[in-house]
């Protein structure tokens, strides 16, 4: 009989935590819900979270905040979510550098696919190679031959070892079996001053951020790395059509949630986002920023990061960039 009762008290504990997750799915979001972007203020991923926040939470019927977490390459940030209560009021916008954090740091404070559950992708977009005017060349097979000719002595910028402009470079370099030195900077605001004092050559950049100066003449705009132009600078060649094959780095950005949130709380964000995704004037505001609003579903985004560790691992490899 004591037994009997034991099994009563256990089911009656199971159905009252199920119904009591059923309720709180059913009525979130109950509170703000935050949304941690893992850099500093300012930079294309704090533009992006501003933009998807204050159209969520004309959807969600709560604020969204945005709260910068930045430091060591989105870990300090996506450490923070993933040890946040998985209930849907704590998110996480990331970049393509995302799936390159496994290659480059020996021990995680987490699991990269295990321990966020994606929400959606929320937009994507080329990096721009440019060159400082003093650079001879005008095309990508013009900068290919003029950086064979001077083995070594060519310099490139990026925003840190690891970082999606370093990686598009040395992709850049392994295709076209290129001999550059990289330096690495801390951040693009660092970058700029030397980049246009023509003390370093060639940078990969956003859209938002070159595309100015390249329109004042400062620097010179040879390609986009994406497979198809660039509708913000539609002057500017693919990669593949300047004759490297196989060549494509895209820019991406999306958002994830702490891996133990609930499938319905997961489902609502996704279908909130997609609206959000399709407004004119979100589409719009990134579009001035050189993105492409990139509706889809979770297992899409999901596929996506799955398919981007694996690339950017080799990627290091051929760089010899040894984990930290």
């Amino acid at each position: 009989m004591n037994f009997l009762v034991r099994i009563a008290v256990v089911a009656a504990a199971l159905l009252a935590a199920g119904t009591s997750v059923a309720q709180s799915t059913a009525s979130y979001p109950t509170r703000p819900v935050r949304l941690v972007v893992p850099f500093a203020p300012g930079g294309t991923n704090d533009a992006i979270a501003r933009i998807i926040a204050e159209k969520l939470a004309l959807r969600l019927g709560q604020p969204v905040v945005v709260d910068n977490r930045g430091g060591a390459n989105m870990v300090v940030g996506s450490e923070i979510v993933v040890r946040a209560n998985p209930d849907g009021h704590t998110i996480l916008i990331v970049g393509a550098g995302y799936a390159v954090n496994p290659s480059l740091r020996r021990k995680l404070p987490y699991d990269s696919l295990r321990d966020f559950a994606p929400i959606g992708l929320v937009a994507s977009g080329p990096y721009v190679m440019v060159v400082h005017p003093s650079v001879p060349a005008k095309t990508v097979g013009e900068f290919i031959a003029w950086v064979r000719s001077r083995p070594g002595q060519v310099n490139y910028a990026s925003t840190g070892t690891g970082s999606p402009p370093h990686l598009a470079a040395e992709l850049f370099k392994v295709a076209a079996a290129l001999d550059m030195q990289h330096i690495p900077y801390k951040g693009g605001g660092a970058v700029l001053p030397d980049l246009l004092g023509g003390r370093v050559s060639l940078f990969f950049g956003s859209v938002s951020t070159l595309k100015p100066q390249v329109q004042a003449g400062k620097l010179r705009g040879i390609a986009v790395t994406t497979k198809k132009r660039s509708p913000a600078m539609p002057e500017l060649p693919t990669f593949i059509e300047s004759g490297v094959k196989g060549y494509e780095v895209t820019g991406w950005y999306g958002l994830l949630a702490p891996g133990k949130t609930p499938p319905a709380i997961l489902d609502r964000l996704n279908r909130e986002l997609q609206q959000v995704l399709n407004d004119a004037d979100a589409r719009k505001r990134l579009a001035r920023r050189g993105l492409e609003a990139a509706p889809g579903t979770a297992a899409d985004f999901s596929a996506l990061i799955r398919s981007e560790i694996p690339k950017w691992a080799k990627v290091m490899q051929a760089a010899g960039v040894k984990p930290e």
